[in-house]
């Protein structure tokens, strides 16, 4: 088994275009990782806050999103690595950039375009909303006070644990991690949710 000081030996003597790479590549692979594991625990968090009323009377449900969180980790995780096949495959650097640029760019279009329609599935009648209304759920992302912006709980409906959008009428904001219970389902998209207090 390679040793601790082998592997930083052997890092040292990398060529600093492919050192780069490789920093990419580890760095990003762990948090993309991690953050997906993060999401199967209520720890993750790809959306926006703004004025929720305004957005509610849009009604103009899942957006395409390409520029999230998720997708920026994908990017550079598969940037690092195709970007090091490049390299080992004797790429020129300008090559290599482009490579990595267009396969990270690819990776980001494939999960947003799979998020994208995910969402459509679970707002078409696939999950019907209202069987949420009176479930315990786990805030994720902070949802601010007042209806002043949307965070994220993490709850079980329908039998599968699911990310959905949620505002609060409490005139505290709803932290990371505080127990709620699901009061309202607002345009069958947006929960409602209050402070779980016993």
């Amino acid at each position: 088994m390679m040793s601790l000081l082998s592997i930083t030996d052997w890092f040292s003597q990398l060529p600093v275009f492919e050192k780069v790479y490789w920093s990419i590549a580890i760095f990003f692979t762990l948090l993309f990782l991690g953050q997906n594991a993060m999401s199967l625990f209520g720890g993750d968090h790809d959306g926006a806050t703004g004025d929720v009323d305004e957005m509610l009377d849009a009604d103009d449900g899942i957006g395409f999103q390409f520029f999230t969180i998720r997708n920026l980790f994908g990017f550079f995780t598969i940037f690092g690595w195709s970007g090091l096949a490049a390299i080992h495959a004797g790429q020129s650097g300008m090559t290599v950039i482009i490579i990595s640029t267009l396969a990270g760019l690819a990776m980001m279009v494939l999960m947003a375009t799979l998020f994208y329609y995910t969402g459509k599935l679970a707002y078409n009648g696939t999950l019907k909303l209202e069987n949420a209304v009176a479930a315990l759920a786990t805030v994720y992302l902070t949802v601010p006070a007042s209806r002043s912006g949307m965070g994220k709980v993490n709850l079980k409906v329908q039998g599968a644990f699911r990310e959905l959008d949620a505002i609060t009428d409490d005139a505290e904001e709803l932290r990371t991690g505080a127990l709620v219970k699901v009061t309202q389902v607002l345009n069958n998209q947006i929960l409602l949710v209050t402070k779980q207090t016993s």
